[in-house]
């Protein structure tokens, strides 16, 4: 799913998945912290922790970290991370890498679409082939608010790599940049390899039998199929997505049934209803709008696309019954449901192009 534009609008750091709060929170309470305690700290809720397309702010995330491993007393909490990741927790395109396959080809994809569930202005996760390594990007000067940022992301690459393989011994060598904070036997009992601390930068070297291994949740078809959504996705993110258009993108598969509101829009978001009115308003617009014209749309795709009855759609449309629907289509086109079916049947029946036939409609609704 789009990142949170206003996010990175707060903090010129960046951003972060909810997913990934999801994961320090399951670590912090294997570790004896109070989880539920910690969320509410932060001023986070169920709603917003559950949601694929909430963020929260780098900085806002390092307190947390931070936190946790005060309240836990475990200084490598980013291990017990990576040892808890799955690949679902790197969301879409952890999916994805999932199916590849190899593990090369898994890392590669999970890589290319680290920005579909993080952005930050220090750099972009890279991938060096020939060498069989994977670069986390610097995030100088290190302290006790960011080692584990550094801890968490080296070990769920690692368990990524395990997960797909079943293997353990799939490292050559760990490189970290900040210098050794004395826990040095534990890290390479965790990596099960040499760990440089005090390094030129972040990243982790794979056996030449390990990178090249086969995955063991390959599914060629499947890979391709979910790296074309990661691929829709990253486009939307280089577009440069407004507030408007994710309040759109969430609002589609919620109308089912009923009318989605304000506030279930804007914890599914992670953030207040009111900072998320301030946001469209900025962008001239306003929730009430949006949502009509998002109806809209659907109404005309429904209309032409299937062969749902016009209860069906009033249904899909969250309207509370089809009269609702029926009035509300008659306010937005000047005509019926029903009569703009008939003209799209009439079209198809006279074997017009598609083009020719939403040109036809299009006109008809001008008229």
């Amino acid at each position: 799913m789009p990142r949170n534009q206003d996010a990175t609008h707060r903090n010129a750091l960046g951003d972060i998945s909810m997913l990934y709060v999801s994961v320090l929170l399951r670590a912090a309470e294997e570790e004896g912290a109070d989880a539920r305690g910690l969320a509410l700290q932060f001023g986070l809720d169920e709603t917003g922790l559950a949601s694929p397309e909430a963020r929260i702010s780098i900085p806002r995330f390092m307190r947390m970290g931070h936190a946790a491993i005060r309240d836990s007393g475990n200084p490598a909490l980013g291990l017990r991370m990576g040892a808890l990741s799955r690949p679902v927790d790197a969301g879409l395109a952890g999916i994805a890498a999932e199916t590849a396959p190899t593990v090369s080809q898994a890392l590669r994809t999970l890589i290319r679409y680290s920005l579909l569930t993080s952005q930050n202005s220090r750099g972009r996760p890279s991938i060096e082939p020939e060498r069989r390594t994977v670069h986390f990007y610097s995030i100088r000067p290190y302290n006790p608010y960011n080692y584990f940022v550094v801890d968490s992301v080296l070990a769920a690459w690692t368990q990524f790599a395990r997960t797909l393989t079943g293997r353990y011994d799939l490292l050559e060598k760990v490189s970290i940049e900040y210098r050794s904070n004395g826990l040095d036997d534990l890290f390479e009992s965790w990596f099960r390899c040499p760990v440089e601390f005090g390094a030129g930068g972040n990243s982790l070297t794979f056996k030449e039998s390990a990178w090249r291994q086969p995955s063991n949740q390959a599914h060629p078809a499947m890979h391709e199929q979910l790296g074309r959504l990661c691929e829709q996705e990253l486009e939307n993110i280089r577009r440069g997505w407004q507030m408007s258009d994710r309040v759109r993108h969430l609002m589609t598969p919620m109308f089912r049934g009923e009318t989605p509101s304000l506030e279930r829009v804007a914890a599914r978001l992670g953030m207040t209803p009111w900072t998320l009115q301030r946001h469209l308003a900025s962008e001239g617009t306003g929730f009430r709008q949006l949502l009509d014209k998002t109806r809209q749309q659907l109404a005309e795709d429904y209309l032409r696309e299937t062969d749902s009855s016009l209860s069906e759609i009033a249904w899909l449309l969250g309207f509370a019954n089809p009269p609702a629907f029926h009035k509300a289509y008659q306010r937005w086109f000047g005509i019926s449901p029903g009569e703009r079916r008939k003209q799209l049947r009439q079209a198809v029946n006279n074997n017009l192009p598609p083009e020719q036939i939403q040109s036809s409609v299009a006109s008809s609704t001008k008229s």
